[in-house]
């Protein structure tokens, strides 16, 4: 063994898994596969009492902003902003008033400022945060800005929320200078935004982002649904897509099928497993999260639904946990929430892949006349 295991802790799961298949020794292929299972274990571990001292502290309510802050540490640990650090850090305060702001701004604001609403601060935080989408800062803060507009909070709760977000602040401004402060010196953010061109195909990828979030978030809004977060997590998994390809169809149909099996499986699981069982399926799946072939944002790619380890089993924790209560009233709670969730994430999908054949083309088209050529980035 020429690695030591805490160097193998610090490795991707898809790295890991090459030298599982390319070891012949079935002692090293053991070593590799523990390194997976304790690694999948600690991220897990450390999210929840990472989570739950900051919900402790600010209020169970504050819950979402506090898993925000986990996925933003872990991210951003290997993943800047591509310009120099002060502005960076300007920036990381700005992201964090927008998550902290604007969800409460559209449960009180009338339906017709929702979408321009969302829409700009969507469109803000990834003008700040992704400028190369590929290393996973797009699905990032996507995320975070999707949980947090389908959980906002008010008054009191409120102050609480800016509170955390002025420690989330503190945590991860001084990760970001310690791991990023001599990286991109001569870069300054309004260099950033002076070369926002829909010619460059990132700029058409986050214009594209935040027109299809806005607009599903606010059509959950307006419509009532009880959980349209659920509809935005489908539909930004989609968007995220980079370099984008102008065949959805296989990632739509995954979308619908992974819906309806999930939900299916979980609702078997969830009838042949004792009671005592089901407050863990949540952790569990975040252990199995862990081992599929995730990539760390800035070591070797972003993984598929854009994020970075650990922030995909949280939701999963507090959605599948049994409703407060017990008896068969908090069962039939249960069964309609999962079923609820489910209808809201076959919506997203529904809505986003409409809304690739509408606003999108229309951009696509005008900007490939303008420019004389054709086809699809």
């Amino acid at each position: 063994m020429t690695m030591k295991f805490y160097d193998a802790l610090q490795l991707d799961p898809s790295i890991l898994k090459r030298k599982i298949a390319a070891s012949d020794a079935r002692r090293e292929k053991t070593y590799y596969w523990l390194a997976i299972a304790v690694r999948s274990v600690l991220i897990v571990a450390f999210a929840i009492v990472f989570i739950s001292l900051l919900s402790g502290v600010f209020g169970a309510d504050n819950t979402p902003l506090a898993v925000a802050l986990f996925c933003m540490m872990l991210g951003i640990r290997f993943v800047n902003f591509e310009y120099c650090i002060g502005d960076s850090l300007v920036t990381l305060a700005a992201v964090l008033a927008i998550l902290v702001l604007v969800p409460s701004a559209a449960a009180v604001l009338p339906p017709v400022l929702l979408i321009p609403l969302h829409f700009a601060a969507f469109l803000a935080l990834l003008c700040m945060t992704t400028q190369r989408p590929e290393m996973g800062n797009g699905g990032l803060y996507s995320f975070a800005y999707i949980y947090l507009a389908g959980n906002p909070v008010m008054g009191e709760a409120l102050v609480r929320r800016g509170l955390l977000a002025l420690v989330g602040y503190l945590i991860c401004g001084a990760i970001l200078f310690a791991k990023h402060r001599d990286q991109h010196r001569a870069t300054r953010f309004h260099h950033v935004v002076r070369r926002f061109d829909l010619s460059v195909p990132v700029h058409l990828w986050q214009l594209r982002m935040a027109l299809g979030v806005s607009l599903v978030l606010s059509a959950g809004q307006v419509f009532g649904v009880e959980r349209f977060m659920w509809m935005g997590f489908a539909c930004a998994s989609l968007l995220s897509e980079y370099p984008y390809s102008g065949n959805t169809f296989t990632r739509f149909w995954q979308r619908i099928v992974g819906a309806v099996a999930g939900s299916c499986g979980f609702f078997v699981l969830y009838l042949l497993t004792p009671e005592a069982f089901h407050e863990w399926m949540g952790p569990l799946g975040g252990l199995c999260l862990g081992r599929r072939n995730l990539r760390t944002p800035g070591r070797g790619g972003a993984a598929d639904c854009g994020h970075p380890p650990g922030c995909d089993f949280w939701p999963g924790l507090r959605g599948h946990l049994p409703p407060a209560g017990s008896g068969e009233s908090a069962a039939r709670c249960g069964r309609g929430v999962r079923r609820r969730r489910g209808r809201d994430l076959f919506r997203g999908v529904i809505l986003r892949w409409a809304f690739c054949w509408t606003p999108y083309r229309v951009i696509l088209c005008t900007e490939n006349l303008s420019y004389g050529r054709k086809g699809v980035y």
